[in-house]
């Protein structure tokens, strides 16, 4: 009897040992663990998105917050600039949709194997929260590692914990949770392309370069007298709104570096866009201005309001495009045959 005991307990402790290795290991009574799987993280959460006013993302010690003014979402620390809403909308229909798989580790000494530590400036955790009117949080939710499903169709799984609770969990649901504002921007800014482009005129300090239509080519019409000009170069002067994006953005109040001079973009139905570009040490930054009439002044108006207000950072190549110098322009000289490399 005793014998037929011992052989019991061990096929038990094998089987808790096998439960510990595909589920983790419990550090609490089952009693205080069980949650049916499939229950909601945030039951009626749904009902009350309309209370939040703020949402701030915490990781690696540095916090980014999105805040809600006059019914529009926006970047806190960039002055309120829009946020990507399908981004926003992504994150906040995953919070509602977020279910309870399995309890997973209550030993705080565990934490980090599943990134649901509290967070700090050296770990990998995440602290999400939703703060209402009063800047008290309706929410809060430590976001940890997600499990990496190779199959299709199997729904993203990811490790969350309460913050104050020991009990951690997987949970079935996406999360698009980051941190750096960058990846919330809304990055286009303008697109008109070049064929659109009827005159402009690039004035830095007293030289002022016009460029035009001539016989449906664009070219270069003021100066008259120059040498010999790059066509592809020339080119690129009329595709400098076209596809137009933001490396990053700020008030216009704010705006650094030191103005290096203005580009004057007529467009063929009559749209005006004034390019102010700005300078710092190794950024190039630009304000616009807009203006239409005729078939142009509606969306003249619509452009307006969104561009007025706000110094946009741009990838410093486009300085050639909107503001460029004649030896910009200037076609390259052909090698000489002494210029070749030896051979051996």
């Amino acid at each position: 009897m005793q014998q037929r005991t011992s052989i019991l307990l061990a096929v038990a402790a094998v089987t808790v040992l096998g439960a510990a290795w595909q589920f983790g290991i419990r550090t609490v009574p089952p009693a205080q663990v069980e949650i049916a799987p499939g229950t909601l993280v945030f039951p009626g959460l749904a009902a009350k998105l309309g209370q939040v006013n703020r949402i701030e993302i915490t990781s690696k010690g540095v916090t980014m917050g999105i805040v809600q003014a006059s019914g529009k979402w926006g970047l806190a620390d960039r002055g309120g600039f829009p946020v990507q809403q399908d981004r926003l909308r992504e994150l906040l229909t995953g919070l509602t949709e977020l279910r309870i798989t399995e309890a997973r580790t209550a030993d705080p000494t565990q934490y980090t194997r599943l990134g649901v530590e509290d967070p700090s400036p050296t770990g990998t955790a995440n602290l999400l929260r939703l703060l209402g009117a009063d800047g008290k949080p309706m929410l809060e939710l430590i976001v940890g590692h997600r499990r990496v499903r190779t199959q299709g169709s199997v729904p993203e799984t990811l490790f969350i914990r309460r913050p104050g609770e020991a009990q951690s969990w997987l949970a079935e649901g996406r999360l698009p949770l980051d941190a750096d504002p960058q990846l919330w921007f809304e990055r286009d800014i303008v697109s008109i392309p070049a064929a659109k482009i009827a005159k402009v005129v690039a004035t830095r300090g007293e030289i002022a370069l016009e460029f035009g239509r001539t016989d449906g080519a664009f070219a270069l019409v003021a100066p008259t007298e120059h040498p010999k000009l790059d066509d592809y170069r020339i080119e690129e002067v009329s595709r400098a709104l076209d596809a137009l994006t933001l490396t990053d953005v700020r008030p216009a109040a704010e705006q650094p570096g030191e103005k290096i001079g203005t580009s004057l973009i007529t467009t063929t139905d009559g749209m005006l866009v004034t390019a102010t570009l700005f300078k710092t040490e190794k950024d190039l930054w630009a304000q616009f201005g807009v203006v239409g009439s005729d078939a142009a002044k509606e969306a003249a108006t619509v452009l307006a309001a969104r561009l007025q207000g706000w110094s946009y950072q741009l990838g410093s190549w486009k300085e050639k495009s909107f503001l460029p110098t004649m030896d910009d322009l200037k076609a390259s000289e052909p090698e000489k045959p002494g210029d070749a490399p030896a051979t051996e």
